[in-house]
């Protein structure tokens, strides 16, 4: 059964990855600032309206040890794994000058230095490499790049775009690898071959 407070602007906070112990806590992937404040904005709620409150939360290696009330023992705890928490997007802090949650970021055009737009970010990743934006053309596979101030070097909310540096971004080195060139075929005025001219 649903909450009646469940969020009418969803922001993901955090994902359940598996139990921990035997008395019902759970693993959480927080994506917080800082990890433990996985349950400083109110209860969370699964995607279907269920709500969860945060009794404790304790940063253990790269992920949250959360109880929450209404899971009681193991069996319960095992049921959430890869469940998504979210909080309304009202219960978070205001954010300030040149920052912004990445929620906003899934929806907004990304194109090119030149202005070239090459799709729309999908989705944020962080694999613990580092942040990543996935990236989808209209045709075609979806490519990730590292979310960067060299790479990204503007994020524009109001117009709803990024702007992508493609060198930084690693998008021309994988064009060039893919059309196969030869960086030791260089020509009698030292260029190499089969390039095309920017």
């Amino acid at each position: 059964m649903s909450d009646p407070k469940a969020p009418a602007d969803p922001v993901l906070l955090g994902i359940v990855g598996g139990a921990h112990g035997i008395k019902g806590e759970v693993r959480v992937k927080s994506f917080t600032e800082d990890p433990e404040d996985l349950g400083a904005y109110g209860p969370l709620f699964d995607a279907s309206g269920r709500r969860y409150t945060v009794q404790s939360a304790r940063v253990q290696k790269n992920v949250v040890v959360a109880r929450f009330a209404e899971v009681k023992d193991r069996n319960a705890a095992e049921r959430l794994n890869g469940t998504e928490l979210f909080v309304d997007r009202a219960a978070l802090p205001e954010e300030g000058e040149d920052e912004f949650y990445q929620a906003d970021l899934v929806g907004l055009v990304a194109r090119l230095t030149d202005g070239t737009v090459i799709g729309e970010v999908v989705a944020f990743h962080d694999f613990g490499g580092g942040d990543l934006l996935e990236i989808a053309p209209e045709g075609g596979a979806s490519v990730m790049i590292p979310f960067t101030e060299a790479a990204v070097p503007e994020v524009d909310l109001d117009l709803g775009f990024i702007l992508v540096e493609p060198v930084a971004a690693g998008l021309s080195g994988a064009v060039e690898a893919r059309e196969g060139e030869d960086e030791d075929e260089v020509d009698d005025k030292g260029d190499v071959s089969g390039r095309d001219e920017a």
